[in-house]
């Protein structure tokens, strides 16, 4: 059963407290997995790979063929190919206008002198999809296509495995061929460092478990990342306007991905607090994951009993959560309030797998309170900005007197050195 509490009254400080990254022995695990893949190369990762996937690998077949690409396609039902097609356009179309913004701008900086910035895509992207308790192509696609949409010109995937053949089918709409049967800590570090097999990277992205996010974190500097994820999550407001039915599936569509999962609901209903928690019980008894789901409502969900509207909302922002619905009548302005969080999903209709796996934006998205300061997987990601200093002689003259103060109350002589030099040489002429 999941804690019904009352804020304020009860503890409820599970809820704000979500990490697995302080986990010292995990961590240190990674840590050896990460130097050994960098030290040793393939050798290394093909016997990760015999440990944790009970997989034999070599250098003839690590990299899955365009063959085995092929057949794994064949299998896809044509209705289910034609709705990741569909899904396939959303997502391109809501990216492609996102890159309109990234337009090169130069301004004047004095009389003859330009500033500005160059927005440039990164060269080569690695992406990596879970395939443990469940495979995601939906991860495919929610994290090559806003990188085809920067113009990201290599995509690499790291799969543990193909058991689902869609995850081949969506590479395929991606164009993408090269893909890796790695997975693990193993694979993040093989992205990160190369090895005699897979080419190194400039960036990684895409989620998975907590060896996998242990491992992005502590090789973020030699290569970059799109975020330090953690367990999927989901918080719902609700008032007793909603449909408690539905409300409670929504919650449960989170609990199902694994034990560590959280999904949490904020209302100002007592009745209605008590009308989702059985509905929950009823819903949960029905579904293919239900002792998973079981776990995580028990370790990791509640449903928090407030005053009112505005300490819901005041809650939510504290909570900062991957994914926050709102079902309350004035829907709109509720979300309005929202000031941290992944994705906001606004009324009774915009349930989260909507945003899942068809609606546009991408699923990849800040957990465990990291909504505060991070955002959404989007183009953005995988775009760097460059400036651009294109100064005349007569306005560097213009400012040569401050650059000098300046780098010489630093300390820095040979900085106004190069100044004096220009100013000297420019009189002289």
């Amino acid at each position: 059963m999941i804690p019904v509490l009352r804020y304020g009254k009860d503890d409820t400080d599970k809820v704000f407290r979500r990490t697995q990254l302080g986990d010292k022995e995990r961590a240190a695990a990674v840590a050896q997995i990460v130097a050994d893949v960098r030290a040793r190369g393939d050798e290394a990762l093909f016997g990760y790979a015999e440990k944790f996937d009970k997989t034999t690998l070599d250098k003839t077949n690590v990299r899955i063929s365009e063959r085995e690409i092929a057949a794994a396609c064949s299998e896809v039902p044509a209705g289910l190919a034609a709705s990741l097609k569909r899904a396939a356009k959303n997502i391109y179309d809501y990216h492609a206008r996102q890159k309109e913004k990234f337009a090169d701008e130069y301004h004047a900086a004095g009389k003859s002198s330009v500033l500005g910035w160059r927005y440039r895509p990164l060269r080569r992207v690695g992406l990596y999809v879970p395939g443990g308790k469940a495979s995601y192509p939906s991860t495919v696609l929610m994290t090559a296509i806003p990188a085809l949409a920067a113009g990201v010109e290599e995509l690499v995937v790291c799969t543990p495995n193909l058991n689902n053949p869609l995850i081949a089918a969506a590479c395929a709409e991606c164009g993408i061929k090269e893909i890796y049967r790695v997975g693990g800590a193993q694979a993040i570090a093989a992205m990160a460092y190369g090895t005699e097999s897979v080419p190194r990277v400039d960036l990684i992205a895409g989620p998975g478990n907590v060896y996998v996010t242990l491992a992005k974190k502590q090789v973020f500097g030699d290569v970059a990342v799109d975020m330090i994820a953690g367990p999927s999550e989901i918080l719902v407001i609700a008032d007793d306007g909603a449909n408690a039915a539905w409300v409670a599936a929504d919650m449960l569509s989170q609990a199902e991905h694994d034990e560590s999962a959280a999904s949490i609901l904020v209302t100002d209903s007592e009745a209605f607090a008590a009308s989702v928690a059985a509905e929950i019980d009823a819903q949960t008894a029905r579904l293919p994951r239900k002792e998973i789901i079981g776990k995580s409502l028990q370790n990791n969900g509640a449903i928090i009993v407030c005053a009112d509207m505005k300490e819901a909302v005041a809650i939510a922002n504290r909570v900062a959560p991957e994914h926050l619905e709102v079902c309350t009548r004035d829907a709109d302005e509720v979300a309005a309030a929202i000031t941290d969080a992944g994705a906001v999903f606004v009324g009774n209709y915009s349930p989260e797998p909507l945003g899942d796996y068809f609606a546009g934006p991408s699923h990849v998205l800040p957990t465990s309170g990291s909504a505060r300061f991070s955002s959404v997987l989007s183009v953005d990601t995988f775009m760097k900005k460059i400036s651009y200093i294109r100064y005349s002689g007569e306005d560097l003259l213009a400012a040569a007197d401050d650059i000098v103060a300046i780098a010489e109350s630093e300390g820095f002589g040979a900085h106004a050195n190069t100044i004096k030099r220009r100013v000297q040489d420019d009189r002289q002429s």
